[in-house]
């Protein structure tokens, strides 16, 4: 076990955490390891020179109010109406009349390279079926809340089928609930280790879970091998699905337990280094808690405030399993 936190501490970790390595990876997404060496230097991205977090953050807070405003049993259709409330962000320039929650506040309004499923899977209502083939990584970064909300197997349960709403390919929802088991088991105290083995385990019970499976078994086995370090983390892919983001972050996880040198890992190659950074993020945060984040860098990332309220309201919440 580590060393002990309150559910606070965890809580308000894995959010900032992700709010603090998505604002390091959107820096340089979409960037090429070349650029980002030749403009950051062989170290990678060591500082925070923009405080803007991304799309990947303004979703995480909306399924965490989601999963707030739910009554028991609800979950599913209360985080549905949250991404709608997301979705109409990306569409507005300015709260509405009446608006409230996160969709009072006129800072979450600006488009941060919203990804391309989820807004077309929410511009279709988010029904069953939408974005078959879609497997991108945006079901991940934003299902952090789900292991805050209830026990491993129910916050994976809930997270794979929250997922469905914008991507409908099995390996999205395999590794969304992957994310969300791991985070789970880490607020319960868990070694990064055993979580990451558990979801391990859990994945393997379906064949419609191998993908996410052997990303993880690929992760695994590159910790223990390969320190994290810039760019090392390029034999898992670039990011821009969902069991490539979510290996990347693993890796980085379970290869050092130095989050500002796993953070910088886990942005300094080419892909989608938002996506991981904020996954990792959030896994630093749930395992370490919010003292263990850089201050110069959790401090000063933007919506700190907003934040840091939410969290408030999920530590009040005893867990519901």
């Amino acid at each position: 076990m580590t060393q002990a936190l309150t559910r606070h501490d965890r809580v308000l970790g894995c959010l900032i955490g992700g709010a603090v390595g998505d604002a390091l990876g959107y820096q340089v997404e979409f960037n090429h390891w070349d650029r980002i060496r030749e403009s950051w230097g062989p170290d990678g991205v060591t500082e925070l020179r923009r405080n803007q977090i991304s799309d990947d953050t303004q979703m995480t807070l909306f399924t965490a109010e989601g999963l707030l405003d739910a009554a028991p049993g609800d979950e599913f259709a209360s985080v549905k109406s949250a991404y709608m409330r997301w979705y109409a962000t990306q569409k507005e320039y300015l709260p509405p009349s009446g608006a409230r929650g996160l969709a009072a506040e006129p800072w979450l309004y600006d488009r941060r390279a919203p990804g391309n499923a989820c807004l077309s899977g929410l511009r279709a209502g988010g029904g069953p079926g939408v974005n078959m083939d879609s497997k991108g990584c945006g079901t991940v970064m934003r299902s952090a809340p789900f292991g805050f909300h209830s026990g491993p197997e129910e916050a994976y349960a809930l997270a794979e089928r929250c997922s469905a709403l914008t991507h409908g390919h099995p390996t999205a929802g395999a590794s969304a609930g992957a994310f969300a088991m791991i985070v789970a088991h880490l607020m319960n105290g868990e070694t990064p280790q055993r979580a990451v083995s558990a979801a391990m385990l859990h994945l393997r019970d379906g064949l419609h879970r191998s993908e996410t499976a052997d990303a993880l078994q690929h992760a695994y086995r590159l910790a223990g091998s390969v320190p994290p370090g810039p760019n090392t983390c390029a034999p898992l892919g670039e990011g821009w699905i969902a069991e490539e983001a979510l290996a990347i972050a693993v890796y980085c996880l379970l290869g050092t337990d130095d989050v500002r040198k796993g953070l910088t890992a886990s942005v300094s190659h080419s892909g989608d280094s938002d996506s991981t950074g904020a996954i990792l993020g959030n896994l630093y945060g749930a395992a370490y808690g919010h003292a263990a984040l850089p201050r110069e860098w959790s401090s000063q990332v933007e919506g700190r405030g907003t934040i840091t309220a939410l969290a408030g309201r999920f530590a009040a919440d005893a867990p519901t399993s």
